[in-house]
Formats: structure tokens, C-alpha cells, sequence
């Protein structure tokens, strides 16, 4: 494996003209409850110290992640930390999905009282005062998005949520959103082999001053570098029933990633450096978010802050992974039937 870059103090990126200042990378927490198999309590808490230490300073989580066991997760983790670093935290919490007792999905809830009440309860878990950043995770089209969006602007009010975000939401959304309340960022998948929001929603955000945060910047782990055609998955790993790792989908994506791999090899560095360095320069006005789960991981994520891709890299990464080259869509089809940024 190439060796990784050491991390340098990290810069910082404001999430849209009326956002906070945040870290230029986030630790998206979600793999520690679960959704890419069972997690590791005591390492998962070790990697949310080792991020706040090497001052990543944006946390993000879901209320439906585990069913709280997430927030809780990043409780224990915040309530242990320095005080310091507790201080610098900035946590990024996604309600609205509808979960059932065996673990299903059963939809999103975006009416107002539900808004309400999702928060009352992540206030608790999380054993904060307020959220900083607080978003539905799709848009229920049962609900018009002024009236989510008011809903959270009443807690803004309040003194419970700091900051509105949005969640895979479509350029028409945004915009209706935005006229509601300042908007501070859109979480949405962006990646090399992610790129659909180029078209008009990243035009869009720019246009009305809203920041990215972008998830699945590793695509899952896909264009890590470490993820192999042998790979088992188990039954609750999210990954066994996406369309980007099955069969013939999987042989042609990471044929793009050894394509990648000469590339980072060339530099002196990781794939994952590569992809997430390749996020970093898309924009200061995008954080991406890296789910590492242990702390090696981490620090191979963090790596990418001080890797600089000039044009002949960034022609070169175009030439090996160019836009849309990647089989399969990125959620199954049900799920994507969920996204309003698809629609």
C-alpha cells in the first residue's frame, strides 16, 4: 500500500454564507450502528476522539441510525472527550425515516408535529441542548417542504436547532426551501463515480449561497482501495443489496478503481486520498464527509486534506473514472424512488 500523507492542521470551510465554520472534512458516523455490519463499540468511540483530536469538528448522524443507537453512540463519545473538543463539536442530525421493530423502512414523516417530535427525542439521546444542523433525510412528498422547513425554523426560534439543512433534495425543492428559511448546506452523495448534482443542483446551491456537505465521497467503501471482488457480505450490510456491488456491476467499478489506483500510486498515495482529495477540490464550498469506522481508517482519510491535485492530476483522474462511468445506480430501486435530487 502507498504511504500515507501525514495530516496537517486541518483548514476550515463555511457551510453556505449563513452557516458555521466547520473543519474542510466530517465524520460521517452512520457505519458505526450497523448499516455495513455490526460495529464496534469501543473502537467507534476511539475514532470519534481520534476525529475530534485531529480537529474534525462536523459529526454527522441520523435519528433512525440503529434506531438512536448512533446518537447515543456520539453522546458516550462527546460526554468522554475533552472539554475542548466537546466545545468545537458540531453535530448533524437527519429525522424523518419511519423504522419498525424487525428493522424495516416504512417511509419518511416530514408534517410538522413529527419534525417536533423527532427532535425532542435526538435532543435527549444526544444529552444536548440544541442540534446544530438539522435536516429530513428525504423529502416526503406527502408534505410540502415549506411546511418541514417552517417546522424547523420554529425550532431555530426556540433555541433547539441551530442551523437548517437539506438532504438529497432537488433543485426545485431547494429553491422552495430556501425562500422558507436560510438553508446552510445540502447533504447529498457526491463522489467520482457520484456526479449527477453537476448537472443543475450544484448550480443551484451556489446560486443561493447554500453549502455541501457530501456523503459517500468513498462511494462505501466502493473506490476505497480495500474493497475486493471476494468481499463477504453479511445479511445487515447495506452493501449486499446495492446495485454498484453485485455481479458484473461490481467487476467494471473496480476495474475503474485499479485504473484510479496507478494514479495514487504515481503520487504517492491511497485510492481513498485520491477520491477524497478529488471531493476536497471541487470547491470550498463543499465538506466531504469520510464514514471511517476505526481509526487507521481515519487517519488514511485524513491524509487527503494535505494533498494538493493540480490539473494534469485532475485530467488524469477525468481520463481513468470519467463522469457516469460507473455501473449500477447507487441505491436500489426502491430506495431511489425516495430521492427527490433523482426526480
Amino acid at each position: 500500500m502507498a504511504a500515507n500523507h501525514a495530516s496537517p492542521a486541518l483548514p476550515t470551510r463555511r457551510l453556505g454564507t449563513t452557516g458555521p465554520l466547520t473543519a474542510a472534512i466530517g465524520l460521517g458516523c452512520m457505519g458505526m450502528s450497523g448499516m455495513y455490519g455490526e460495529g464496534d463499540r469501543a473502537e467507534s468511540i476511539a475514532t470519534i476522539h481520534a476525529a475530534l483530536d485531529a480537529g474534525i469538528t462536523l459529526l454527522d448522524t441520523g435519528d433512525f441510525y440503529g434506531m438512536g443507537h448512533n446518537e447515543l453512540l456520539i453522546s458516550e463519545a462527546l460526554s468522554t472527550a475533552p472539554a475542548a473538543a466537546r466545545e468545537r463539536a458540531l453535530i448533524s442530525v437527519k429525522f424523518g425515516a419511519l423504522r419498525d421493530p424487525d428493522g424495516g423502512w416504512s417511509g419518511y414523516d416530514g408534517r410538522p408535529a413529527a419534525v417536533k417530535n423527532f427532535a425532542a427525542y435526538s435532543l435527549r439521546r444526544l444529552g444536548t441542548d440544541h442540534i446544530d444542523i438539522y435536516r429530513i433525510a428525504r423529502i416526503d412528498p406527502a408534505v410540502p417542504i415549506e411546511e418541514t422547513v417552517g417546522a424547523i425554523s420554529e425550532l431555530v426560534q426556540a433555541g433547539h436547532v441551530r442551523h437548517i439543512g437539506l438532504s438529497e433534495a432537488g433543485s426545485g425543492t431547494i429553491r422552495r426551501a430556501a425562500s422558507t428559511a436560510p438553508i446552510c448546506d445540502l447533504q447529498i452523495e457526491y463522489s467520482l463515480i457520484s456526479r449527477g448534482i453537476e448537472a443543475e443542483i450544484l448550480p443551484t446551491v451556489r446560486e443561493l449561497g447554500i453549502g455541501v456537505t457530501a456523503y459517500g465521497v468513498l462511494s462505501r467503501g466502493l473506490i476505497s482501495g480495500h474493497f475486493t471482488r471476494d468481499r463477504a457480505l453479511g445479511p445487515t450490510d447495506f452493501r449486499a443489496v446495492s446495485p454498484r456491488f453485485q455481479g458484473d456491476n461490481l467487476e467494471h467499478n473496480l476495474g475503474l478503481v485499479e485504473s484510479l489506483r496507478k494514479i495514487a500510486e504515481q503520487k504517492g498515495v491511497t485510492v481513498a486520498q485520491i477520491a477524497i482529495a478529488w471531493v476536497l477540490s471541487r470547491g470550498e464550498d463543499i465538506v466531504p464527509l469520510v464514514g471511517a469506522r476505526r481509526r487507521d481508517r481515519l487517519t488514511e482519510a485524513l491524509g487527503a486534506v494535505g494533498l494538493t491535485l493540480g490539473a494534469e492530476d485532475l485530467a488524469a483522474i477525468e481520463r481513468a473514472v470519467p463522469a457516469d462511468a460507473a455501473a449500477g445506480d447507487r441505491y436500489p430501486t426502491a430506495q431511489m424512488a425516495h430521492l427527490d435530487s433523482e426526480r
